[in-house]
């Protein structure tokens, strides 16, 4: 009786979203604000499809994102590559990446799988330091935005906008319908009991380096866009604590929702910018203290204990 009323509420609320974020552009908000936060939601969906859905802690998804960046960025300003092909190209060599580290990484479970990602996440880091198209610690500066399938120019940032706010909800619906497919189920199977799905014959070891990838992938996605929005890329987007912050983005929004990644990446990213000329430096506390309450108080994130709560009610 009550799952069609929460089913009807949760799609109200994401028609909501979707017209709020249709016409922030228009009642004063920051466009390149919205863009960075867009991204950077989608870089923890990605994160969630991994850990939230298959069960696997990732600390090193900075690295794919960082590697995407710095890809469609030498591309687009050094070989002249139009931003939809840059794009592609960053986010395939994020998922050649993924695969690569997958392979390895998935023969571990734990925190050993998780210390392989942190391991070789930080020899990735040390590449973008030393290779000469990243710009060592100063970065890659100057990615121009360039036209949209040679007809849409998107220099203007209402343009741009749009174009990632497209690819979010592209993305979104993307996760969802992968969730809800046979696959996700195994993947779900994969995280509640491993050696259940085993049992039953699925070969988990494919199915997770296929999660891994397909997470890897979405993380170059948005490490791709962010590039062309902001017109650079640093060693921050390849850095360790970049892969923390995306943990806690998952986890404040809500592990294993589906709009839960994104609130919690609206938020960190939305107390970033409008906090850090208020504190400086101390907006790194907050967060800390911020991920430590989220652990303690509220383990289910935003979403989670937002659905805990309605359940409750409807007992």
């Amino acid at each position: 009786m009550h799952a069609p009323t929460s089913s009807r509420l949760a799609h109200v609320c994401l028609w909501i979203c979707l017209g709020l974020l249709i016409a922030v552009p228009f009642i004063g908000v920051y466009p390149i604000f919205m863009m960075k936060a867009l991204c950077y939601a989608m870089f923890a969906m990605a994160f969630n499809l991994l850990m939230g859905f298959t069960g696997l802690l990732s600390f090193g998804h900075a690295a794919f994102f960082g590697a995407a960046g710095y890809t469609t960025g030498w591309l687009i300003r050094s070989a002249g590559f139009s931003p939809e092909l840059g794009v592609l190209a960053g986010t395939v060599v994020a998922g050649l990446c993924g695969l690569g580290v997958g392979l390895l990484a998935i023969r571990r479970q734990g925190i050993y799988f998780a210390m392989v990602t942190l391991a070789m996440a930080q020899m990735f880091y040390f590449v973008f330091l030393q290779a000469p198209f990243t710009g060592g610690e100063d970065g890659l500066q100057g990615v121009p935005r360039g036209q949209l399938l040679g007809l849409v120019s998107l220099e203007s940032d209402l343009s741009l906008y749009f174009v990632v706010l497209a690819v979010f909800v592209a993305l979104f619906l993307f996760v969802v319908r992968i969730v809800h497919s046979p696959f996700g189920q195994v993947l779900k199977a994969i995280r509640e009991n491993e050696t259940r799905a085993i049992s039953l014959g699925y070969d988990v070891n494919k199915y997770k380096l296929m999660a891994f990838v397909l997470s890897t992938t979405i993380a170059g996605l948005a490490g791709s866009m962010k590039t062309l929005v902001l017109g650079f890329v640093t060693l921050n987007d390849a850095h360790w604590s970049l892969s923390g912050e995306v943990i806690l983005m998952t986890l404040l929004g809500g592990l294993g929702t589906f709009a839960g990644p994104a609130l919690g990446a609206f938020t960190i990213i939305g107390l970033q910018n409008f906090l850090a000329d208020q504190v400086g430096s101390w907006i790194n506390v907050i967060i800390g203290v911020i991920f430590v309450l989220c652990v303690v108080a509220f383990r289910r994130g935003f979403i989670g204990e937002l659905k805990a709560w309605h359940a409750s009610r409807q007992k």
